[in-house]
């Protein structure tokens, strides 16, 4: 059916597919070698829209799902149904449903991890890996939860503050469209917070996180259709499946244990913003990348750029996705 972000129609096909979790919807526009396409929180398929018809005119089958917990993909009741070797199979379920053996998987945000474990325990299904804005860091260390309970000392890490089921979808529920408003502002290259203002990844004791979100001014990539499309799905939805993922990262590191320290040897890319907090924090895993992503072909950080970035700078994020994809090995 066509789709139209604003900027140009394309032709794309929806439907399901059967997954481990019941079914995944997926949107995919092309033909050629697969490319998975993975959204993070809390987004959908459609945070993929600028990319869908890039990938396919370079001689791809572009394929981007709506994650577990999310859209119009199933939502399982139990909170341990979004642990990650459950995501990693959801997307051999679609590669394998749309009748391929191999894709390349790329994810932003939290899709960033579920692309990078996804070629991690399947290596024979993902050939190579993309990574935007969240940078790849093995599992290791202390028990996720007590470190980032400890990050925000007066003040509670939004992490921290998704942890504990329904408190903030009380939050957010209410006013889904004006929270997202404010959360993407809050990310953004134009909108986020000046420098030495309340940092809004933290969140004071007994507040919200929309307190420290920028009121009144959207983002320049963010027209009010292209909200009212995440509202809207958000709205039927709810939060719980997308903050589910939140909920199991301690999980997710008694889960991934044999895998301590592992490198993830496809050949991958990197592309973080350069006012993302995702990429400033975690500085030292880019800097591992020699071990920690022995096949790294390129790794590029998006000057002036935020969070979002394949939205903030499609043609460029378009650009550098179609170069790396062309110099994969066949």
């Amino acid at each position: 059916m066509p789709q139209h972000d604003g900027r140009h129609t394309a032709e794309t096909t929806h439907r399901s597919v059967p997954s481990p979790g019941g079914r995944i919807h997926l949107v995919e526009q092309g033909s050629g070698p697969l490319v998975l396409l993975v959204h993070g929180f809390p987004e959908s398929w459609y945070s993929w829209r600028h990319q869908l018809p890039a990938i396919a005119a370079a001689g791809y089958r572009a394929v981007a799902i709506d994650v577990r917990g999310y859209g119009r993909s199933s939502k399982p009741a139990a909170t341990d149904a979004y642990r990650m070797l459950h995501l990693v199979e959801d997307n051999v379920a679609v590669v394998r449903a749309l009748g391929e053996e191999t894709a390349v998987v790329v994810g932003h945000d939290w899709g960033s991890p579920i692309a990078a474990n996804s070629a991690l325990l399947r290596p024979e299904v993902f050939r190579a890996v993309g990574l935007l804005s969240v940078p790849y860091t093995p599992r290791g260390g202390p028990r996720p939860g007590d470190v980032f309970a400890r990050m925000g000392g007066e003040e509670e890490l939004y992490v921290s503050y998704f942890q504990r089921p329904g408190r903030a979808e009380a939050e957010i529920e209410p006013d889904v469209r004006g929270w997202l408003a404010g959360l993407y502002a809050a990310l953004s290259a134009d909108t986020m917070p000046a420098p030495g203002a309340p940092d809004p990844h933290f969140v004071g004791r007994g507040a919200t996180m929309r307190e420290r979100f920028p009121a009144g001014r959207l983002p320049a990539w963010l027209g009010e259709k292209e909200l009212d499309f995440y509202a809207g799905e958000f709205e039927r939805t709810g939060f719980t499946g997308a903050l589910n993922r939140y909920r199991n990262m301690d999980r997710d590191w008694e889960d991934l244990a044999t895998f301590d320290g592992a490198p993830v040897t496809q050949p991958s890319l990197f592309i973080g913003g350069g006012l993302d907090a995702s990429t400033t924090w975690l500085a030292d895993a880019i800097e591992a990348y020699p071990v920690t992503l022995p096949g790294l072909v390129s790794s590029h950080i998006l000057d002036g750029c935020g969070h979002w970035i394949q939205q903030e700078r499609p043609a460029e994020v378009n650009r550098l996705l179609t170069d790396w994809l062309s110099a994969l090995p066949a």
